[in-house]
């Protein structure tokens, strides 16, 4: 196959622009069935996507193709003619890409630190080590490290690489005590930390066991609802999705400047930050795809709006400078002990089929798989039941835990415990 670069200069009448992004990815696969190591894998692979942008008609148009390592170059050149086709009937308002920047960089990871087979071993052990229950076990186990390389080139100047690491197992915890009960839980990571490995799978271990012995109430508790940290991720995401800049120049943002997000607070105020990086999380990048560096953002400072963010292609239509799509959110510790938590009954949400929140119809609910009902002194578990209530409710009495941790994307308290919302 003829050089890309060179395909795409031979073909540079049809279109304006270019972007490639490349990502080759070294991985190294362990795959368990019960604590019986069954498969081992290793891989290398690459995957490139060409972006064309086209100015027409006092508008701009793109479209993306991939590119495979049994491509011709007679291939190649009909994708790049039909790309660039495809662009023309694209009308968004115009916009350019970023020009005549150079990087090559590294995501901090003590993956480096180990040889693949090494750690991967190392993760099991950290997995397996949690099965302590007597009708507990790990009936599948899945380990994936992958070692990246992210490329970005454009014809306007952009070449910039970045490496990484990320690591991720997927695992389903089992209660074997009368009818099996099973659990799927998925950690990613791109920091090898045993005790956060063996603690988190203990948890879900727990989780299925109470599953098993949960009962629906004849009667529902009235307390305040307790939000685990996967669960305040998403609704803090949906804040945040709001002050983007797409949201805000299709109108779709009920937010300016200076507006507060919690009114009448009676809680803990929000400070939100989007970041290009966070420690411990696989979302951690330097840049975006289109090649801009990110830079981070605090979007709510005290329970106000302060900032808005997000890609080139919508900072130029609003005139302001990107900060590029950042991946990453970190919300301030805040004032609530394990020790105040508890002085009081509250319902923990720490199992649902995922959290719905509608900033627009102001509402937050969904269902509760698992819940536990804390009576002041003991923690029942529940199911078969939802919460439901108004979000500005929820966001004016939320107060959040002072321990932070990594979950995913999000870097924040523990949980959040709110009033205003039903169990249900």
């Amino acid at each position: 196959m003829m050089h890309l670069e060179t395909l795409l200069e031979k073909n540079k009448g049809v279109y304006d622009r270019y972007k490639i992004n490349t990502t080759r990815t070294q991985s190294y696969e362990l795959f368990f069935v019960h604590d019986s190591l069954q498969t081992v894998r290793a891989t290398d692979t690459e995957t490139t996507s060409v972006t064309l942008y086209v100015d027409h008609d006092g508008k701009t148009g793109h479209s993306t193709f991939a590119i495979y390592a049994s491509s011709s170059d007679a291939e190649i050149e009909k994708k790049i003619l039909d790309a660039a086709q495809k662009a023309r009937k694209i009308f968004n308002e115009p916009y350019i890409l970023p020009e005549n920047e150079v990087l090559n960089g590294e995501i901090p990871s003590n993956f480096k630190d180990f040889d693949f087979k090494e750690l991967a071993e190392k993760i099991s052990d950290a997995v397996f080590a949690s099965n302590v229950l007597e009708h507990g076990s790990i009936n599948a186990l899945e380990i994936f490290i992958n070692a990246l390389t992210v490329n970005i080139r454009t014809n306007t100047g952009v070449d910039k690489t970045e490496h990484k690491y990320s690591g991720m197992l997927e695992a389903i915890p089992t209660w074997n005590e009368g009818e099996s009960v099973e659990l799927y839980e998925a950690m990613r990571f791109n920091s090898f930390d045993p005790a956060t490995i063996t603690e988190r799978i203990y948890s879900m271990l727990c989780q299925v066991r109470d599953r098993s012995k949960a009962i629906a109430p004849d009667t529902k508790p009235t307390c305040p609802v307790l939000l685990p940290a996967d669960e305040l991720a998403s609704m803090i995401r949906e804040l945040t999705d709001m002050l983007h800049y797409s949201s805000v120049y299709s109108h779709t943002t009920p937010f300016a400047i200076g507006d507060a997000v919690q009114k009448d607070l009676t809680g803990d105020a929000l400070t939100v930050t989007m970041r290009g990086a966070l420690p411990g999380s696989v979302r951690s990048a330097l840049f975006d795809s289109d090649g801009v560096t990110l830079t981070d953002a605090t979007v709510i400072s005290d329970a106000r709006v302060s900032a808005f963010y997000g890609p080139t292609r919508f900072a130029q239509y609003l005139g302001v400078a990107p900060t590029g799509n950042l991946g990453c959110t970190e919300v301030a510790a805040g004032t609530l002990t394990d020790e105040e938590r508890d002085s009081a009954p509250y319902f923990e949400c720490a199992s649902m089929s995922g959290l719905q929140v509608d900033v627009l119809n102001d509402y937050i609910g969904g269902e509760v798989r698992l819940g536990y009902y804390f009576d002041g002194e003991r923690r029942i578990p529940m199911t078969g039941i939802s919460i439901s209530g108004r979000l500005s409710e929820a966001l004016r009495t939320l107060r959040l835990a002072r321990e932070v941790v990594t979950h995913g994307a999000y870097r924040g308290p523990r949980y959040g415990l709110m009033d205003g919302v039903a169990v249900v």
